[in-house]
């Protein structure tokens, strides 16, 4: 088992999906495709989530499968950005920087997470909204579990004042560095550019210019031993760092796109396999919102509760228990 790489995930399955114009500005991943109608794209997202979430059930990781039926959230697919979890029963939800994705916020997955895990504090930083300042999630900071530390690229979508306020109350230290892309523009989300695993780390290196800075994230990175992959600017644009990993009964996985696993080398797949199996899921049009597969998994770091087991007359006719996949 690992502390970096949960073994439940929460994923929101839309009727409505569609690239946010709200948010393409600064989201330089964002893409539009013009050869079909909004419908199929919409029919196409729901199809992709469905196909993602029996996927991962099949690898035998727990899935949480919420609908969204609201017309008006059509970025709702990317759950990591409003609420994260945490080891000791913790939960934060966080301030978003579009007021178009602040309705993404449910009562009923938070309340779930209280049913089915031992959830002791909510820290709610959303009110901050009112005062312009934004935190979103673990899109905005990719946290290390390990070693306690939230790497972040600055942006308008991590304020420092409020990262520094949930690293003192969750127990990280902050990494915070600039990263743009070719073009100059600056990475809108860090995890698009590094997925931490427990033994390996998918990193756009390059994309922090400062060299010095960019030998310091490095150095922390691979502290509690990781090999660090460097990736590309290409395999950044086609989502290699966009991956979470997911412990399962029979080993961890590496779940990411098939178009970030298609673009990986020989010797990165190599690397990764050492420690984990890819499972690779085929979104192409969620990832035409600028986001991919870690974007869409909102990993669950929390310890379950017991299962009440019913006991029948006969023991032989007792439940089996399988990987789950609730849907709501």
């Amino acid at each position: 088992m690992s502390v970096q790489a949960p073994s439940s995930v929460v994923l929101i399955r839309p009727r409505h999906f569609t690239p946010n114009p709200a948010t393409a500005a600064d989201n330089a991943f964002q893409t539009v495709d013009r050869t079909r109608s909004p419908a199929e794209v919409a029919v196409a997202a729901y199809e992709e989530v469905t196909a993602a979430a029996n996927g991962l059930a099949a690898a035998g990781v727990t899935v949480h499968l919420f609908d969204d039926d609201d017309s008006t959230r059509c970025d709702s697919v990317f759950p990591n950005n409003w609420f994260s979890t945490h080891a000791g029963g913790r939960v934060a939800v966080y301030p978003m920087c579009s007021p178009s994705r602040r309705t993404e916020r449910r009562a009923d997955v938070i309340e779930m997470l209280k049913t089915r895990y031992r959830v002791q504090d909510v820290v709610d930083y959303s009110g901050l909204e009112l005062d312009g300042a934004y935190l979103e999630g673990t899109g905005a900071m990719v946290l290390d579990h390990l070693s306690r530390v939230a790497f972040v690229a600055r942006s308008h979508r991590a304020n420092p004042i409020v990262l520094e306020r949930f690293c003192t109350q969750f127990g990280y230290e902050a990494m915070a560095f600039d990263a743009s892309d070719e073009a100059g523009v600056p990475i809108y989300h860090t995890n698009v550019m590094m997925g931490l695993a427990s033994r390996f780390a998918l990193v756009g290196l390059d994309l922090i210019r400062d060299l010095r800075r960019r030998a310091e994230v490095a150095r922390a990175i691979a502290g509690p031993g990781r090999e660090i992959i460097e990736l590309t600017t290409a395999q950044v644009a086609d989502f290699a760092g966009n991956a979470i990993e997911l412990q399962t009964p029979t080993g961890r996985v590496l779940a990411m796109s098939a178009r970030a696993a298609g673009i990986l080398d020989a010797g990165q797949r190599a690397t990764i396999e050492r420690s984990c199996r890819i499972l690779p899921l085929d979104v192409p049009t969620i990832e035409l919102a600028g986001g991919s597969v870690r974007c869409m998994l909102a990993g669950i770091h929390l310890t379950p509760r017991p299962t009440v087991i019913p006991v029948p007359e006969h023991p032989a006719l007792a439940p089996e228990h399988t990987a789950l996949v609730a849907s709501r």
